[in-house]
């Protein structure tokens, strides 16, 4: 089986919990380090599969890797590889696919309830599962629906929180992929972003980092539900 290519933005932003789900499955992964100058490949080259991660930066700023990027995310969904973002990989989704991205009303960190949008459309990424699932988040910008796209989740700070698309894409604003070391990480390293917020979205580190095992335990409840519907699209 070809790997997935994964694209990591930011030295603290890695696969977290998405590598971890892949190595279970004994699915084969690339990572593709951005943020340490590795090339965007110019063509699929046979992948099985393309994971977006997130990202400090804005998919509308100049930078020399997004347009390859949003150009490499337009052939794999014009192939039928399987992508997938999570936060500004799912805003890098969104503009390659014709939608937008802009400021969010409300900065939005820590844990948020997302609630499903559209029932039969997000049926086969989460089944028969309650309304209202907890989610993290860490985003102050927001991206639109692109065409032919459906929106599934939403939560109290953030319209669009998830679309899907063809029945094997998905591109998400919220974090799935978290783990209790990333979370750590985050809420060192984004203590003066948080500090500086005036967002009623945004939950101070204490907050965030309380029953984080727990917390994280449910939240992969809820990525492997994603992650498992995601995984049947790959070539094998």
């Amino acid at each position: 089986m070809n790997p997935v290519l994964v694209f990591r933005h930011s030295p603290t932003e890695g696969p977290g919990y998405f590598t971890t789900f892949l190595d279970r499955h004994g699915i084969p992964w690339q990572l593709v380090r951005i943020d340490a100058g590795d090339a965007v490949p110019e063509t699929l080259n046979g992948i099985s599969g393309l994971c977006l991660m997130g990202g400090h930066m804005s998919v509308n700023d100049d930078l020399p890797w997004i347009p390859p990027e949003l150009n490499l995310i337009r052939q794999a969904v014009a192939a039928g590889v399987p992508v997938i973002g999570h936060c500004l990989g799912g805003q890098l989704m969104s503009k390659a696919l014709g939608g937008s991205v802009s400021q969010n009303p409300d900065k939005e960190i820590g844990w948020g309830d997302v609630r499903i949008t559209d029932i039969e459309a997000a049926r086969p990424w989460l089944g028969d599962t309650p309304q209202s699932m907890p989610a993290f988040h860490w985003h102050g910008e927001t991206f639109s629906v692109p065409p032919g796209a459906t929106r599934i989740l939403e939560s109290a700070w953030c319209t669009n929180q998830a679309f899907v698309l063809n029945d094997r894409h998905i591109g998400m604003q919220c974090h799935v992929e978290m783990t209790p070391e990333l979370i750590a990480s985050w809420c060192d390293n984004g203590a003066a972003e948080i500090a500086a917020s005036g967002s009623p979205g945004v939950q101070s580190p204490d907050l965030i980092q309380t029953n984080v095992e727990a917390r994280a335990a449910q939240l992969h409840q809820l990525a492997d539900k994603i992650y498992s519907r995601w995984i049947q699209g790959l070539s094998r």
